[in-house]
């Protein structure tokens, strides 16, 4: 991720102590550090790193009113003539700063990411690749129960219109025939049972992720934080007290714009009255945003600041899972490849030989990075088997839509004659 990327900036004051005088510029944040540049010499006047401050704090005085105070150190900034207002630069400022310090990038990892191995490294980028095969495993695990539903209706359809014919067929029959009155001895089956296997199957719907974020309702200068939910039917805003402000499922979803790599709005359009939207703003968007991806793959949209998030890819539709196990592939390839061939003979414990040699990886992460291979492997056959049965079934459900059209055509010619 690149640390120079601008999450926000506002227009604000900035008091230098060194002058004694207020001097007009902008506030910027970015993932890692908060900026200030002067508007009129555009010198960097405040640069200091996420991890660094001790509190943010809203305080005013009797010559300094609606200020907003940054403690970095020892040091103690003081920004006012906040733009839109000072409590939507507390939210967001507060928002980042803090997941920074629960972050595994935060004051107490940032040494010791200076003298990250390769080892971890690789660890780090296969760690991330298992999260989103997970991820897309729990939502094809759920598309699979919508298809075996889905089914279920089609063979209760299908047994309706058996009934039906029976039905129509004793109409048809002329009345001096015998056997007439059998035909309407058919045990009719019940429908609780069908009715409970979706509501069961609706309640049991897991939650692929949830993170934190700060919600902007339409185009409200005022913002709250919250919470966004994932699940594979849909996402759900909630606020801090987990109380639902307000659930898309994935039908209600128009279009999710991708502003930047921790921005992403979301919307639904209405005729006659307003369009639903919400603007969301979280240091973990970055986890949530290939999620959406593969939901809402037709409706996203990467806008340019977004773009670079994904790198050098073509198409905005690619997901963005595949970019990190792209890397994690070339770096992998970069430590596995021995300058010299290798005879195979020594199998997967000749690997960890090798992945230490090259690279100095221990004998540990060598081993970790195994079994995350292996983790991930495993993962990779049980989706493209559920992908394999999705088009079996799917195939089966075109089947059965296609004979059961056909019989409600010829149902419905009967009925004319009938009539």
């Amino acid at each position: 991720m690149n640390e120079d990327i601008r999450i926000h900036s506002w227009p604000c004051s900035y008091y230098l102590d060194t002058s004694k005088q207020w001097v007009s510029g902008r506030l910027s944040l970015t993932p890692v550090a908060i900026k200030f540049a002067a508007d009129k010499t555009g010198e960097l006047l405040v640069n200091f790193h996420l991890s660094s401050i001790s509190e943010i704090k809203k305080e005013s005085s009797n010559l300094i009113f609606s200020s907003l105070t940054i403690l970095e150190k020892n040091t103690k900034h003081w920004f006012s003539s906040l733009q839109p207002n000072r409590n939507v630069v507390f939210n967001i400022l507060e928002h980042f700063w803090r997941e920074q310090l629960l972050s595994s990038q935060g004051a107490g990892a940032e040494a010791a990411a200076l003298q990250s191995t390769k080892g971890k490294e690789l660890t780090g980028l296969l760690t991330g690749s298992q999260k989103r095969l997970e991820d897309t495993a729990k939502v094809l695990h759920y598309q699979g129960e919508q298809f075996d539903n889905i089914m279920r209706g089609l063979n209760k359809i299908e047994g309706d219109m058996d009934v039906a014919d029976r039905l129509l067929t004793e109409l048809e029959s002329p009345s001096w025939w015998p056997f007439s009155s059998k035909l309407w001895k058919v045990p009719l089956e019940t429908k609780p049972k069908e009715t409970a296997t979706v509501s069961d199957s609706k309640n049991q719907e897991g939650i692929i992720i949830r993170i934190p974020v700060i919600i902007t309702h339409r185009t409200d200068s005022n913002v709250k934080p919250g919470k966004l939910t994932l699940f594979a039917s849909g996402l759900e805003i909630s606020d801090c007290n987990s109380q639902v402000i307000h659930r898309f499922e994935s039908k209600d979803v128009d279009d999710i714009r991708v502003h930047t790599p921790y921005e992403i709005s979301v919307r639904q359009r209405f005729i006659g009255k307003p369009d639903t939207s919400y603007r969301l703003l979280s240091a973990k968007m970055p986890e949530a945003i290939p999620i959406l991806e593969m939901q809402f793959s037709k409706k996203i949209q990467f806008l340019e600041d977004a773009l670079g998030f994904v790198g050098a890819r073509k198409s905005p539709q690619v997901d963005l899972g595949t970019s990190i196990w792209q890397a994690a592939t070339g770096l992998l390839g970069g430590v596995v490849q021995p300058s010299s061939p290798v005879e195979s003979r020594e199998g997967t414990d000749n690997e960890e030989v090798q992945l230490q040699k090259q690279e100095k990886i221990s004998q540990e992460e060598a081993k970790e990075l195994k079994q995350i291979l292996k983790k991930l492997k495993g993962l990779a056959l049980e989706t493209e088997a559920e992908l394999e049965r999705q088009d079996e079934a799917l195939d089966s459900i075109t089947t059965s839509v296609d004979r059961t059209t056909l019989n409600i055509d010829k149902q419905n010619r009967r009925i004319k004659k009938l009539t």
